[in-house]
């Protein structure tokens, strides 16, 4: 049997205290015949040890006695924590209003008057024996269940109607970085993102009056603040409950580790390996993207498609190492270059690089080109047998489109190609661009650098 099955099962455990034998072995004979293990004391400092050794269910206590009364004998009880909550029943023939009134003021739980009726304090025996078992059940179920909440892995908060937090869990203050009850109080606009803080807010106010028609608001992914300022991405579920007050109970489960994780395979997708700028994928997806906004916008669209120059003959000299080293040098000072949101660049296979450009015409795109083309040269890595230049140079083709819904982005491509074929046939180490408004393509322009 299990130490709580045992506790239930002993029988209920009573300390008699009383000056006269004879009142004492008639309780004591009458508690015994109820079932109930007695102790008996004939003063208080008796009662007190015995009450803090064997820690009784109930307390008869006399009124009148000599040395400690009754009554500072239930005030020391009350005073000591251990001996606090064991509820005391005064016994007395003193039944003055007075005197019953003060006897409650001490912390009694009842008060019977003497000559005893024997049924009657069975009776009220039985009864604080029953308050005493619900409260100690109820007292122990709360106990469960601040266990349970304490130790969640889960972080745990309460927030109220007007979206002020009432309580937090330790897995919670350990997730944001607070000392324990330092979040209650506080709303949770200083957690949340602005907009997802109104969004909550929107729905509390929605459902404050009609608590009974509110919906699991579902689980969802948000940041959250630590109180060192970093961002935290967390599961958040919520769910209403109300209790004399519309309340909402969230959870809190920390993916951050997994967002991490998330983000370094999403990396590992889109990242060249050797470059660390964008791939093929990533910029493909990208164009795709871009090509849309501008179809919808009317904006222009350009694309920058360049070649490393004879850079076959960079690895036949230099070997493979310096020619890895060589193509991230050059993407490193290609990507200084796309430096909005808008802008990308990417090495689309082999020593062949691309960039783009939204909203970015024909005359900013061949600016741009020429930009990078100077900069690869001013890097000044050194190439022995290129019989373009003593350094690293770079061929490179424009085009510009206004996109519209017939067109083909692979339109771009074929535009932006050509133009820096023609720059490696007119010596390499230059620009060429093409531009038209749509598909239709036509040389417009062409800039030379020798």
């Amino acid at each position: 049997m299990s130490a709580e099955l045992a506790a239930r099962a002993a029988p209920a455990t009573i300390l008699n205290v009383d000056d006269a034998p004879a009142n004492l072995e008639l309780l004591r004979k009458l508690m015994t015949e109820q079932g109930y293990q007695t102790f008996v004391a004939t003063g208080g400092e008796r009662a007190l040890a015995i009450a803090r050794r064997v820690h009784p269910d109930l307390i008869l206590l006399d009124v009148v006695m000599p040395g400690m009364d009754g009554f500072d004998t239930c005030r020391s009880l009350k005073r000591d924590p251990l001996t606090a909550p064991i509820p005391v029943i005064f016994m007395s023939a003193k039944t003055e209003t007075e005197d019953v009134v003060a006897g409650f003021d001490i912390g009694a739980a009842d008060y019977i008057s003497k000559p005893l009726r024997m049924a009657e304090v069975c009776a009220r025996v039985r009864v604080q024996l029953q308050l005493r078992s619900n409260s100690a059940g109820q007292q122990e179920q709360a106990e469960r269940l601040r266990s349970v909440v304490d130790n969640m892995a889960e972080g745990l908060l309460i927030i109220e109607a007007d979206g002020r937090i009432q309580f937090t869990n330790p897995a919670c203050d350990r997730y944001l970085g607070y000392p324990a009850n330092e979040l209650a109080g506080r709303p949770i606009g200083e957690l949340l993102t602005p907009l997802v803080a109104q969004e909550y807010l929107d729905y509390f106010a929605l459902y404050a009056a009609n608590p009974d028609t509110a919906h699991k608001h579902g689980t969802r992914e948000v940041t959250l603040r630590h109180r060192s300022g970093a961002t935290l991405s967390m599961d958040l579920t919520l769910t209403p409950m109300y209790l004399r007050q519309p309340l909402y109970i969230g959870l809190l489960h920390d993916i951050t580790h997994h967002k991490q994780s998330e983000d370094a395979l999403q990396r590992a997708a889109y990242i060249d390996p050797l470059t660390q700028i964008a791939n093929r994928r990533h910029f493909d997806n990208f164009l795709e993207k871009e090509w849309q906004r501008a179809v919808r916008s009317g904006a222009p669209l350009s694309l920058v498609v360049l070649d490393v120059d004879h850079f076959k003959l960079y690895n036949d000299s230099l070997g493979h190492p310096a020619g890895d080293q060589c193509l991230h040098t050059v993407a490193q000072a290609l990507a200084a270059h796309a430096c909005r949101s808008t802008d990308l660049a990417a090495r689309y296979g082999g020593e062949e690089f691309v960039l783009l450009f939204a909203e970015t015409d024909a005359a900013a795109a061949l600016l741009l080109a020429e930009t990078l083309r100077q900069h690869v040269e001013m890097l000044c890595l050194p190439h022995p047998r290129s019989p373009t230049s003593a350094w690293i140079t770079v061929s490179v083709g424009v085009a510009t489109i206004h996109p519209h819904q017939l067109d083909d982005s692979e339109a771009l491509f074929v535009a932006a190609d050509r133009a820096m074929y023609a720059a490696k046939e007119g010596g390499r180490n230059q620009v060429r661009a093409s531009h038209s408004g749509s598909t239709a393509w036509q040389v417009v322009k062409a800039i030379v650098m020798g």
